[in-house]
């Protein structure tokens, strides 16, 4: 028997869930990037249109991992998909196969939700990570590139509509 579980988040874990957001950013030295709130994090869980879902791994009591994931879509495929944003498992209980238990939980709600798809993008110098991913079967794709507009970028591109 696994000495954890894997469960959905509560509003109660939303303060260890914002902890474990800024453990990730820190960890893939990205501190600076965590601009949101526990607040806005629990809004966008459990607000009048959530966004996002999320589960934990609870070891005894303590959130020691999570995936936080929200829906994506093929157009290929004609199916809905499921989007992890992020997976993170305290260094402390890596190695226990927590991160395996999540990405499995998350494969099986894809499949009882009929999605097509699981996917999520890693680091490339996050080697542990990749090859994690690639023995649960996970293909990195290598002719993709993410693109990503955010802050005053985006808000520039915003307003290109109205000048045109």
């Amino acid at each position: 028997m696994n000495p954890f579980t894997i469960r959905s988040v509560t509003h109660a874990d939303v303060p260890t869930l914002f902890s474990l957001i800024q453990a990730l950013a820190d960890y893939e030295k990205l501190s600076d990037a965590v601009t949101g709130s526990p607040d806005q994090l629990e809004e966008h869980l459990f607000g009048d249109r959530p966004y996002i879902e999320a589960i934990a791994a609870d070891h005894a009591g303590q959130v020691v991992g999570f995936a936080l994931f929200f829906y994506s879509y093929s157009t290929f495929l004609t199916k809905p998909g499921i989007y992890l944003e992020d997976l993170f498992v305290l260094p402390d209980y890596r190695g226990q196969r927590i991160g395996k238990a999540l990405l499995t939980y998350l494969a099986q709600l894809a499949v009882d939700r009929g999605c097509g798809r699981l996917e999520w993008s890693v680091l490339d110098w996050n080697e542990p990570a990749i090859g994690f991913y690639k023995r649960m079967g996970a293909t990195v794709l290598p002719d993709w590139q993410t693109c990503r507009v955010t802050g005053d970028a985006l808000t520039a591109m915003a307003q290109q509509s109205q000048n045109n």
